[in-house]
């Protein structure tokens, strides 16, 4: 016969401890001392007592579960770095806390019909929304439906009730420019997100308020934050005839297009034209020449969206939460 699957009525007897203090631990209720919850926790490893997850769920309502939530096409989960850092993140942030991650991506709109079925049922316990566009209906079907969610970057057009976790946008954009103007570069150009997202369109804003006057319209080209796209935005660029000092791409993927559409055109990075980027994912260490950039604080980023989604759940009011982002210079500029 196998071994008998340990109860947990074994592991209060190994702790020595009551069942009902084993359940306050295993159900993550806070009245329990920290020398007791040491020993309950030790038990548990000691027998590989696991918990009945349906059980749990039937008592306490919920899933123990969040749902990461990339509202993009599934390709862009493996060719955008940024996202594969926020995933990873978020998944360390669960680990910690015993709870699983879901990963959902919605990129068509018979995937966000799917995943707001799947989500308003009842099988994660709220989401962490990733890659928001303003013109996606899916987090409004998510409000009116009353699944707790977070935003990485502020949500547009739904700031107030929904909860975010973003970086400084404008900001950052802003201490950019004003570094690649601080290095004499007088013709700067910018490849612009898009419109509709957070990243797109406050990055620009702060782009035009370091220029000032000296702001000129047809120097930004928008792009969707891929390498195809800042490669195509840099051959617009060069066909107007004079290129730029510098330019500024909204993130390290359109950056990496741009040095190839200059490199085609005969140029030197950062001998003609100096680039840089905003992530700092891996992509722009590795790059060659490795690219100057805003550094996102990827993993406080996740750890926020965690943490402030859970405190929802709990019943918090929304709130939304600004970390700062980090110069790093490199040879691209």
């Amino acid at each position: 016969m196998g071994r008998q699957r340990p109860t947990i009525t074994h592991v209060a007897k190994v702790a020595g401890v009551s069942v009902a203090t084993v359940s306050r631990v295993v159900n993550g209720k806070h009245w329990v001392a920290p020398q007791t919850r040491e020993l309950v926790e030790k038990a548990i490893r000691d027998t590989g007592y696991t918990t009945n997850h349906s059980a749990r769920t039937l008592a306490t309502g919920r899933s123990d579960s969040l749902a990461f939530l990339l509202t993009e096409e599934h390709h862009l989960l493996f060719s955008d770095p940024t996202f594969s850092m926020l995933l990873r993140g978020a998944a360390e942030a669960l680990t910690k806390r015993r709870m699983t991650l879901v990963l959902l991506v919605a990129g068509t709109p018979d995937e966000r019909a799917a995943v707001h079925n799947y989500v308003s049922s009842g099988h994660v316990d709220g989401v962490m929304l990733v890659s928001s566009h303003e013109s996606d209906p899916l987090l409004e079907s998510l409000v009116e439906a009353g699944v707790p969610t977070v935003s990485c970057g502020l949500p547009l057009g739904h700031q107030v009730e929904v909860p975010s976790v973003s970086v400084d946008e404008a900001g950052s954009a802003s201490e950019m420019t004003r570094y690649l103007m601080g290095q004499g570069h007088r013709r700067i150009a910018m490849i612009a997100g898009p419109q509709d997202t957070p990243g797109g369109r406050f990055r620009l804003d702060g782009f035009k308020a370091a220029l000032g006057e000296a702001f000129d319209p047809r120097l930004v080209v928008q792009g969707d934050y891929s390498v195809a796209s800042g490669e195509a935005a840099m051959e617009q660029l060069l066909a107007q005839g004079q290129a730029p000092d510098a330019v500024f791409a909204a993130s390290d993927s359109m950056a990496v297009g741009a040095i190839r559409a200059l490199r085609r055109a005969g140029m030197a990075v950062p001998e003609d034209v100096a680039v840089g980027g905003f992530d700092d994912s891996g992509l722009a260490e590795s790059h060659d020449p490795p690219l100057t950039t805003m550094a996102q604080p990827w993993s406080e980023i996740a750890e926020g969206m965690v943490e402030l989604l859970l405190s929802i759940i709990d019943g918090a009011a929304p709130e939304q939460r600004t970390l700062p982002t980090r110069l790093v210079v490199r040879s691209s500029a």
